[in-house]
């Protein structure tokens, strides 16, 4: 068994993080394993017909796989590059995703040890057709069968695996943000608020993908019951002309709404929750969902939907609702009551270090694969590798 400090971190687009939650959780996990004595390899998505490169950014050992496109099938094509080249390598294997989990086959079946982040429910999502819907439950199905370990971001997601595997196999490490105070935020990014038309303390917001399972329509709809005299900004990717479900959130939408689109700069993001009055998350299926952990590491008043998810994340402390109405309420809670506010943003940020500090979250990765490392002499594996599996870096929204 190779005992060589050497993680390969598969199923992202790559690094630099441009793109999603998990992402953001690679390029911080390679740089604290790299920072801790680990040779690190992350696969990156290239789209083109040439053959595998390699390049080295910040120390992390870059591997450049290409496909032709990037359509779904491009990225089973992508993955399938992947594992086949990291099977033959002598590391071990970080893999971000179970979407294509029947390709956990080669890893199995030639020995390797693997462990498995299964994400959220994906084939719960309002958002996929009813195939790719059965694509991802027969992949999450394989992937709990075929992995020797499976991480959970959330206790749900948890109990939820232990319906189809020994609980002896699931161990839960939730996800990871940043601790965010006003001296960290750059003088451009407080400018940001104002090319907005937006003040401190005079709006809330909304990050999340406009899709159902979001309650985007929901959030809209309760905020426009009244004059506030405040505004609610929705970022994210609205097309009103082609997409009924944003036509029917534009249509019930007062002037106080504002759809500034999707903003992907991390620090305008950064301060437009720190300076927000609340923060409104309507996600209702998933695990630790990055957005409403981020929003905790800004110390910002939480209004979530009533769901197992979102309340243990908030440690029920926040204001939830279930329906338009109650939604509507706990938005009018947090205008009319200043010491509301203050009460939520304190909670928040106690939440925020005791359970999503990057630095506890990596720290438990790193205690895992530490412990991998230390037992490997005793793994029966037909070869001398190892391999981890993670979940997609797409999933979460």
């Amino acid at each position: 068994m190779n005992k060589e400090k050497h993680i390969a971190i598969l199923g992202t687009r790559g690094l630099p993080a441009c793109h999603g939650g998990f992402e953001t959780f690679a390029e911080r996990f390679a740089l604290y394993l790299v920072e801790h004595g680990w040779k690190v390899t992350v696969y990156c998505q290239k789209e083109g017909k040439s053959p595998i490169e390699e390049r080295e950014w910040r120390g992390v050992n870059l591997v450049d796989v290409y496909v032709a496109g990037d359509t779904p099938l491009h990225t089973i094509a992508y993955d399938y590059k992947c594992v086949k080249h990291a099977v033959k390598q002598k590391f071990f294997i970080l893999n971000l995703g179970y979407n294509t989990g029947f390709l956990n086959a080669y890893f199995r079946f030639s020995g390797h040890h693997t462990t498995i982040n299964m994400d959220g429910l994906e084939w719960k999502r309002d958002k996929w057709p009813w195939p790719v819907k059965v694509w991802f439950y027969l992949n999450e199905i394989l992937t709990c069968k075929l992995g020797n370990e499976l991480i959970a971001d959330h206790p749900e997601i948890a109990r939820h695996l232990s319906t189809r595997v020994s609980d002896s196999k699931i161990t839960t490490i939730a996800y990871g943000a940043d601790d965010i105070s006003r001296n960290e935020l750059v003088e451009a990014d407080n400018r940001f608020i104002d090319t907005l038309g937006l003040k401190p303390n005079d709006y809330f917001v909304v990050i999340a993908r406009p899709v159902s399972e979001n309650s985007i329509y929901e959030i809209v709809a309760a905020f426009s019951q009244q004059e506030r005299g405040k505004k609610l900004v929705v970022l994210g990717v609205f097309d009103f002309e082609n997409s009924p479900y944003h036509q029917k959130i534009e249509a019930v939408a007062s002037d106080e709404v504002v759809f500034p689109g999707a903003i992907y700069e991390q620090g305008y993001v950064a301060a437009l929750r720190y300076y927000s009055l609340g923060y409104i998350h309507g996600h209702r299926v998933g695990g630790t969902n990055p957005s409403l952990v981020e929003s905790l590491g800004t110390g910002s008043a939480v209004i979530a939907h009533d769901n197992a998810f979102n309340r243990w994340v908030t440690n029920d402390e926040m204001l939830y609702f279930s329906t338009i109405d109650q939604c509507s309420n706990n938005i009018q809670a947090l205008i009319d009551n200043t010491l509301l506010r203050d009460e939520l943003s304190i909670a928040s940020k106690d939440r925020f270090k005791a359970e999503f500090t990057w630095e506890k979250v990596l720290g438990e990765y790193l205690q895992h694969f530490e412990k991998l490392l230390s037992t490997s002499t005793g793994t029966a594996t037909t070869n001398e590798d190892s391999s981890i599996l993670l979940p997609r870096s797409n999933a979460k929204s």
